[in-house]
């Protein structure tokens, strides 16, 4: 099993400097793999004989390496830039299993990081122990550098126990730097392995709903109350983290007010510009904190249960679509409206608060599933009568059929848990695996390496809107030279030869 960590550290004027080229070459070496691609693609969609083929997908960097146009490529390890090769390959790879998008280049503002392998950093034990709510942590010192020149120290606070790992990745965001990294956590014995997800919940689901009634807890997710669970609790920001929100808020929009005044590439508005950066970060970093005190409390607790609406964050935070008349003039669409729920939405960290709870709950053996959201906030925790009529505001709730009058959020909670109990016992828990992938070298036809298979084929071209379309073979070939008219091509993929007759 694996746990991960990120420290804040200071790396001091001594290391930030070459932590930054460090940064700059690596961004530099995956940026250029992404315009080769790019490059090797448009080339591909050009040739007519290289239909069908793959790109060239590879780790080499080499050819990035000049001392005449890239000299500062020779003034970092060579770690440094096959590291950057190789979190390419890794965005390309998760591409191909449709995993996320095509690799983008990446920015030189927003948050920078470096990745660093086991070649280029070492933890020394310094022999100091501090207690903390997790455990004892014992201190290491971080040297970054090679065995033979090292560069500096990187210090760093750790408020966990943590392991030592094969590497680390280190980030710079509005000012603030830090360290992470992923070590093996040894298992409870060595004979047991950690309980999956999939063994949680064939478990849980042997059990009677007497049983599950008493372990189990549903968590309704909302606006005014970020969670309120099914056994009575409501949690929320504090009063001083309320406070120091709407300051950061208010504290950003003068700084933008002040930001649009000032003349552009100046250098106070770069100074003006950092300084908004920092209130985001400081708005962050005070969810961040609520949500994991919220996860935290919710894990320790006697419940070994988790149940919580499947919600889908990302398609409720959409930007409202534009409206037209029957003339086709643009009417008012709701769109301030709309963004103000959006808002309230991911300021309520419904997202985060979960996934906090269910990597907590694992760690301790406790699970955390998800059910249909339609219907709890209308339905009554008592009888089972769902009707809009039952909330008519948003605070509490009245059953129009039995009475039951409750607070709404609170209702919500109960709904959820039933729903959560009756989908253990009915066996209907559908498990959301985490896909991954994992660099692997496959021999694929590419571009300069002879065309993938030895037939004779045959296929119709005609001229359409600048293209051409290929009759009888599902591909689209671009601005062919030479071809501007109904041609007959005969491609022999033996030789291979290409034939074209002209009608």
């Amino acid at each position: 099993m694996l746990s991960g960590v990120k420290f804040w550290c200071c790396p001091g004027s001594i290391l930030s400097t070459p932590l930054s080229q460090w940064i700059g070459c690596q961004r530099f070496v995956y940026n250029a793999k992404v315009d080769e691609d790019k490059y090797f693609r448009t080339f591909r969609n050009h040739s007519l004989a290289l239909t069908g083929l793959h790109t060239p997908t590879d780790q080499q960097y080499s050819q990035f390496k000049d001392k005449e146009l890239t000299p500062f490529l020779y003034d970092v390890p060579s770690q440094i830039l096959r590291n950057g090769a190789y979190r390419y390959m890794q965005g390309h790879a998760r591409f191909r299993q449709g995993l996320s998008g095509r690799p983008t280049r990446r920015k030189k503002h927003g948050r920078q990081t470096v990745m660093i392998t086991k070649e280029l950093f070492r933890f020394f034990p310094t022999g100091k122990v501090t207690k903390s709510k997790d455990g004892d942590i014992i201190e290491h010192k971080l040297i970054i550098g090679t065995e033979r020149s090292p560069i500096g120290e990187l210090k760093f606070k750790a408020h966990r126990p943590y392991g030592i790992p094969n590497s680390i990745t280190v980030s710079r965001h509005n000012g603030e730097w830090h360290v992470s990294f992923n070590y093996a956590v040894a298992t409870l014995s060595d004979n047991l392995e950690p309980m999956t997800e999939e063994k949680l919940v064939e478990y849980f689901s042997g059990l009677t709903a007497e049983q599950l009634d008493a372990i189990a807890v549903g968590g309704d997710r909302g606006v005014v109350i970020p969670m309120a669970t099914s056994d009575g609790g409501n949690y929320d920001f504090s009063e001083t983290e309320k406070k120091r929100l709407i300051k950061a808020k208010k504290q950003r929009k003068r700084l933008q007010k002040k930001l649009a005044k000032q003349q552009k590439e100046s250098n106070q508005r770069k100074v003006t510009k950092d300084k908004i950066g920092k209130t985001y970060t400081k708005e962050r970093n005070i969810r961040q904190d609520c949500a994991h005190k919220i996860s935290h409390t919710v894990v320790e607790s006697e419940s070994q249960v988790f149940v919580h609406e499947d919600l889908p964050v990302k398609n409720m935070t959409k930007r409202a679509k534009p409206k037209q008349d029957e003339n086709g003039k643009y009417v008012k669409n709701g769109a301030a409206a709309k963004s103000g729920l959006n808002d309230a939405i991911l300021r309520s960290m419904w997202g985060m608060v979960v996934v906090f709870i269910r990597y907590k709950g694992l760690k301790k053996e406790k699970l955390t599933i998800k059910i249909p959201p339609h219907g709890t906030s209308q339905e009554c925790s008592k009888c089972g009568h769902t009707h809009p009529d039952n909330r008519e505001t948003q605070a509490e709730f009245i059953c129009q059929d039995c009475g039951f009058t409750a607070n709404a959020d609170y209702n919500a909670a109960l709904v959820i848990k039933k729903r959560g109990i009756k989908a253990l016992l009915d066996g209907t828990i559908v498990l959301k695996q985490k896909k991954t992938v994992r660099v692997r070298k496959e021999s694929q036809p590419q571009i300069g390496q002879g065309l993938p298979e030895s037939r004779h084929v045959s296929m119709d071209v005609s001229r359409i809107m600048g293209g051409l379309v290929v009759h009888g073979q599902e591909a689209t070939v671009r601005r062919a030279a030479g071809i501007t008219r109904s041609t007959r091509v005969s491609v022999n993929r033996e030789a291979p030869t290409l034939t074209v007759s002209c009608g």
